[in-house]
């Protein structure tokens, strides 16, 4: 299997002269609050300090902006402008566990969820970290659970439930949406909910982190090499119903990512849409382009209304 570090590669050997050294901070009006009230379970050594660095190279006339070396998460709350349907989404950018794609896959689906009245959560979680190795140019093991990020996203859905009243969300309407090695987070989390893998901090950790439905876009790291199910990815009956999005032409993580996904859920029960498309490669996010892929966040919002997160 192809992994995102391919793509990721490439993006960061075009940082240049827009580089900025400084770590990641959202835009005015936004502030990012922290998920640990001291050092993370199981933190690992960093290679260095928090940058933010942005590309040189352009991915549908815009920039790309990658942060690395998270050793504090954060998550930052974006509300609706307008009416707030109580609906909240927890985004979880891609980057291969080496670094965030914050802008790409993260705050463009915010300014996405927000105009649709959806309170977005955006998670700034641990990198690098499991699967990926940093010490060495290898990938020891493409399949494991990513334990750090998994407890960053873990921690992340007790505290929007902990806190639902004062960021007007309902608490029964609380979902994910993961891109590439963050689609592989959102099969995490919709597989490991019901067990925290760190101790309890506080309240937060009593709340339920099941999300209540899920976006996975071109997930990787769910695909054996003999085309079987991630055994990290126990699919059952208590699965969140999931809305899958892939392109045939994606040479990253590969449109069996989808497919096997897609034939577990629909083994054990699980409501699902899939999404399939002829071309769209990896990475594209909600960037609009001449291709037809740019238009699946309206069937996104189809399926959303569907499932009663939206209303009708």
């Amino acid at each position: 299997m192809k992994l995102g570090i391919l793509w990721l590669c490439l993006l960061l050997a075009c940082m240049g002269a827009h580089a900025a050294e400084s770590a990641w901070q959202p835009s005015a009006g936004h502030v990012q609050v922290p998920l640990w009230p001291g050092t993370p379970p199981d933190m690992q050594a960093m290679p260095g300090p928090e940058k933010a660095q942005t590309s040189a190279k352009l991915l549908a006339g815009k920039t790309v902006t990658a942060v690395s070396n998270v050793s504090q998460p954060t998550l930052t709350v974006y509300a609706p402008p307008g009416k707030n349907t109580g609906a909240a989404v927890v985004v979880i950018p891609g980057g291969g566990f080496e670094i965030l794609a914050i802008d790409l896959e993260g705050t463009e689906i915010c300014d996405w969820l927000t105009a649709r009245g959806i309170t977005c959560v955006l998670l700034k979680y641990r990198v690098p970290g499991g699967p990926y190795d940093w010490h060495c140019d290898c990938r020891p093991h493409n399949y494991q659970v990513p334990t750090m990020a998994l407890e960053d996203v873990q921690r992340t859905m007790g505290l929007v439930r902990q806190h639902a009243k004062a960021w007007s969300i309902d608490p029964h309407k609380v979902g994910v949406a993961g891109f590439s090695a963050g689609g592989y987070l959102v099969a995490e989390i919709s597989t490991h909910f019901d067990r925290r893998l760190y101790k309890p901090v506080d309240a937060a950790d009593k709340e339920s982190a099941r999300p209540d439905f899920a976006m996975a876009i071109y997930p990787g790291h769910l695909a054996l090499e003999d085309g079987k199910l991630n055994p990290n990815v126990p699919v059952t009956r208590d699965t969140p119903p999931t809305f899958i999005v892939q392109a045939e032409d994606d040479d990253v993580d590969g449109v069996q990512q989808a497919l096997v996904y897609f034939t577990a859920l629909k083994k054990a029960g699980v409501p699902t849409e899939m999404h399939l498309y002829a071309q769209g490669g990896h990475a594209f996010g909600v960037r609009r382009t001449d291709r037809p892929i740019t238009a699946w966040t309206d069937l996104a919002d189809a399926w959303m209304r569907t499932i009663g997160v939206l209303p009708r």
